[in-house]
């Protein structure tokens, strides 16, 4: 039997399990037919791809799919974000035909976006309530970063080549930007995204879980079978295991998805009324966290724990208890059986992998001497540089593992600017909006606590790792549902002012 069918057969088993558990807590927050439909076509675009034998014939099959799909839903960041990590975002070239090299990348996240997301966006842009692109903060912080980073392509490539860069900007930021922050309006609308969030990525938890204990890449057979050439996906270990990357190419691009889903979950958990169901949930996110062997998103984690606990009720208890038991485990764990191979694991405390903790504090050094170099608009070729060459690693490449060392070379402080500024105008609006919720226990507010402290856990997570394969799809995603989480705050506003000032209202 070929690898990828007998990938297919335990993916499918995984799956089922995931499902079936989660159908009644699910339950809780979103219509059952809702749920069987996102779960149904989460089968059905793993099985086309299973069974297509190449990428174009599942890129045809998928294109009419998931339009057809977009046109039936009633909310198209839930069916997104069930969907975007069901196959690995492999890209590949659709040909110019002898006209240009080629006419622009394409990979499943590119197909569900064009075929979910753009409709979407053009009935949203069609709408009378809806905020125009541009009129806010960080909408001008996003389009400054696009515009910028479109205009620095031309200095070092052709105008055909920069079009299509735009082009892909356009794709993969602005559109899941705009309609994260555009087609979510009211707070059962966050329930159901959220909610499709993590319900995929314990379908990539439970995946990866058997990739680290049966040591098998379960899509490097889809992969082959499709006829791509991915070099993304490859078998690493650390500490004699294997790290599980399940569709996301990479295993720290596995634990930054399911660092994300925590943070959600954080919120989502709070509609589940069993117990169990909470706790078997956690426990699988965790272990989903665990098995990629990544230390970035396990710290990126653990602020967004901190954070929610700190914009809570008894917020100084909880963190006592929260660092009384960090401090507690490390002994526990010099005692307990296999202890010390999880301490070896931990950054700046195990003997694991050390050096990669060297090439990032030599990374920020030499990239300094070169930022400096190119301060305001960095440069295309700073690669070629003496003091990149020197970070040349045994595979012949240079690594370069922070997000925004890779912004600052490319595009300069400006770029670097622009892209920490949409974030932080984010954050701080939802900060602000939070106050209008002085009970901490209101749902307004722990949606919004949960969405600050996700934000905050990427913020540190991308410090450790470039932005590669699912990565910026997520936290422009995030962005937006930030985006809309203040809207939502303000027309809430805007419906209590309106009635107090409702002649009706007042006193005769």
């Amino acid at each position: 039997m070929p690898e990828q069918f007998r990938a297919l057969i335990v993916i499918l088993f995984l799956a089922c399990v995931v499902f079936v558990l989660a159908r009644k807590p699910a339950a809780d927050l979103i219509p059952d037919r809702d749920f069987k439909r996102r779960r149904n076509l989460w089968f059905l675009v793993t099985l086309v791809a299973f069974f297509s034998f190449g990428f174009w014939v599942y890129a045809a099959a998928a294109t009419i799919t998931l339009f057809l799909a977009g046109r039936r839903e009633h909310n198209v960041m839930a069916l997104f974000f069930m969907l975007v990590f069901a196959i690995p975002p492999a890209m590949v070239q659709i040909p110019g035909f002898g006209v240009i090299n080629y006419l622009i990348e394409v990979n499943h996240i590119r197909i569900l976006t064009l075929c979910v997301l753009l409709p979407a966006a053009l009935a949203l842009s069609k709408q009378g309530d809806t905020v125009r692109l541009g009129r806010t903060g960080p909408d001008k912080w996003l389009l400054g970063g696009v515009v910028l980073m479109t205009l620095l392509y031309l200095r070092e490539t052709t105008l055909t080549d920069t079009l299509r860069q735009a082009v892909s900007l356009y794709i993969d930021v602005v559109l899941p930007y705009y309609v994260a922050s555009r087609a979510l309006k009211t707070v059962q609308d966050f329930k159901a995204a959220l909610l499709a969030f993590v319900i995929a990525a314990f379908l990539l938890s439970i995946i990866a879980m058997a990739e680290f204990a049966r040591h098998w890449l379960l899509y490097n057979g889809l992969i082959a079978a499709l006829g791509i050439d991915w070099s993304m996906s490859s078998y690493l270990s650390r500490g004699g295991s294997l790290r599980a990357s399940a569709t996301t190419g990479q295993a720290i691009a596995l634990a930054y998805v399911i660092s994300v889903a925590i943070g959600f979950f954080l919120f989502v958990q709070g509609y589940v009324r069993s117990k169990l169901q909470r706790y078997m949930g956690a426990l699988l996110l965790a272990a989903g966290l665990v098995v990629p062997l990544s230390r970035g998103p396990w710290i990126g984690t653990g602020v967004i724990i901190a954070v929610f606990i700190a914009t809570g009720k008894g917020a100084v208890k909880r963190l006592s208890l929260l660092a009384c038991a960090g401090l507690l485990a490390l002994p526990l764990l010099a005692v307990v059986p296999g202890g010390e191979k999880v301490i070896d694991l931990l950054p700046y405390v195990g003997n694991v992998d050390k050096e990669n903790i060297t090439y990032r504090e030599r990374l920020l050094d030499n990239s300094w001497i070169v930022i400096q170099r190119y301060p305001f608009f960095g440069s295309f070729d700073f690669r070629n540089t003496p003091e990149m060459q020197a970070m040349i690693q045994g595979e012949g490449i240079i690594d370069i593992v922070n997000s925004y060392i890779s912004l600052a070379l490319r595009f300069g402080l400006v770029g670097l600017g622009l892209f920490v500024g949409f974030f932080f105008s984010i954050m701080l609006g939802i900060h602000k909006a939070m106050r209008a919720f002085p009970d901490k226990d209101d749902e307004h507010r722990r949606l919004g606590r949960a969405l600050l402290a996700t934000l905050l856990g990427i913020m540190v997570i991308i410090f450790t790792v470039s932005s590669i394969t699912v990565i910026p799809v997520v936290y422009y995603s995030a962005g937006g549902l930030g985006m809309a989480y203040m809207q939502l705050v303000r027309r809430l506003r805007n419906s209590e002012a309106a009635a107090l000032a409702s002649p009706a209202l007042q006193p005769r």
